[in-house]
């Protein structure tokens, strides 16, 4: 008795997929799923850390999307007989299976770059698919720095980034990039982000008896003894701030930087200059005039590029201003080919449609007393 239960409990929900109303209630069921990930648990204090929980269910979903619509397209005998019905179904097949991949295989974060520097590979935060094996220390491009207009208002214009790379080959390559024109390098799409500022370069030259050792150089190595007789050289470290994003902070240009040793360093930018009026058409650029405003504990100096101060254990030096950017970068091989199945599906739609205007049947002529009174 409780096998042929069973076995019936079985049959119906088999016979319910494949149908119009299991496809409603599964993408119902996607749309909330994706609504969970984008929106963030826990509220505010939360920080907003959902996207890891919601991979497993969307797989889940794409999974049973796709065996709904494979179902369908093996029971219903009307799909099998209208071969633009045939082609729509198996676009959307597809399309299901290829998001659930490059779901799977994505990657998407951001991170910044002050002038001059190259990509190591770090990501500020991001989000990647358990199917990601990119190797992000592979694209060694170089932020050259960045041109922006404003409009009156502080209406931002477009970006253009300048970076920098070189191939394989060895062949040096340049190119201007923005917010909606992407660098791509092995696969991965970098943009440009709102996000832009200031960055001060600073130095730490320890003291003899407190900095490490430099690198031993490719010369002979000395003998033992006089190896202990020479005293170890100090080795400078150098370091650029991250000053909060400009001009959306522009009264909050401070911040800490951490020393080698780890103590940190607070600096400020200070300039009196308007760089972005609000009432007439502007360029971002550095301050003509400014000073960096150093503490740290009871010192505090105001350094001009190029000064230094000498706090305990060693000397600290700003070496100048720069500019730093905020990228996006992105990454999903499925792209091309999600954009070639939705082409498919809405060419066969388009042609199932055509197909049933063109055979519609010519109504009859009337016939009988109202006709012949027409």
């Amino acid at each position: 008795m409780v096998t042929t239960l069973l076995r019936r409990a079985a049959r119906i929900r088999v016979a319910h997929f494949g149908t119009l109303a299991t496809t409603l209630v599964l993408l119902a069921l996607l749309g909330a799923v994706v609504l969970a990930g984008i929106l963030p648990l826990g509220g505010a204090g939360s920080g907003g850390a959902s996207h890891g929980v919601s991979r497993p269910a969307l797989a889940l979903v794409m999974a049973l999307l796709a065996l709904n619509l494979l179902l369908g397209l093996l029971h219903l005998p009307t799909l099998t007989r209208r071969l633009p019905l045939l082609v729509f179904h198996v676009a959307l097949l597809l399309l299901v299976l290829l998001v659930g991949v490059g779901r799977l295989t994505a990657l998407d974060g951001r991170f910044e770059l002050a002038q001059g520097v190259v990509y190591e590979g770090q990501l500020i935060d991001g989000q990647a698919g358990s199917w990601h094996r990119g190797a992000l220390e592979r694209l060694a491009f170089r932020h050259e720095g960045f041109e922006i207009d404003y409009a009156p208002g502080r209406k931002r214009g477009a970006t253009r980034n300048q970076v920098s790379w070189v191939d394989a080959q060895g062949g040096t390559h340049r190119e201007v990039i923005g917010d909606h024109r992407p660098l791509v390098l092995d696969g991965y799409r970098i943009y440009t982000s709102p996000n832009k500022g200031f960055a001060p370069v600073l130095s730490w030259l320890p003291d003899a008896a407190s900095g490490p050792a430099a690198a031993p150089t490719a010369t002979a190595a000395p003998s033992a003894a006089r190896a202990r007789r020479r005293p170890a050289r100090p080795v400078k470290t150098f370091g650029a701030v991250h000053l909060p994003s400009y001009p959306a902070n522009e009264l909050r240009q401070s911040l800490e930087w951490p020393l080698p040793d780890g103590r940190r360093v607070w600096v400020k930018l200070d300039f009196d200059e308007t760089l972005i009026d609000s009432e007439q058409a502007a360029s971002f650029r550095l301050p003509g005039e400014h000073k960096l405003v150093v503490w740290l504990g009871e010192q505090r100096a105001e350094l001009a590029p190029g000064q230094g101060m000498t706090l305990p254990g060693g000397r600290l030096t700003y070496e100048g201003l720069r500019t730093w950017m905020g990228y996006r970068i992105s990454y999903d091989p499925t792209l091309p080919w999600l954009l070639a199945c939705a082409l498919l599906a809405v060419w066969a739609l388009a042609w199932h449609y055509l197909r049933k205007f063109v055979d519609r049947p010519a109504r009859p002529p009337a016939t009988g007393p109202g006709a012949a009174a027409s």
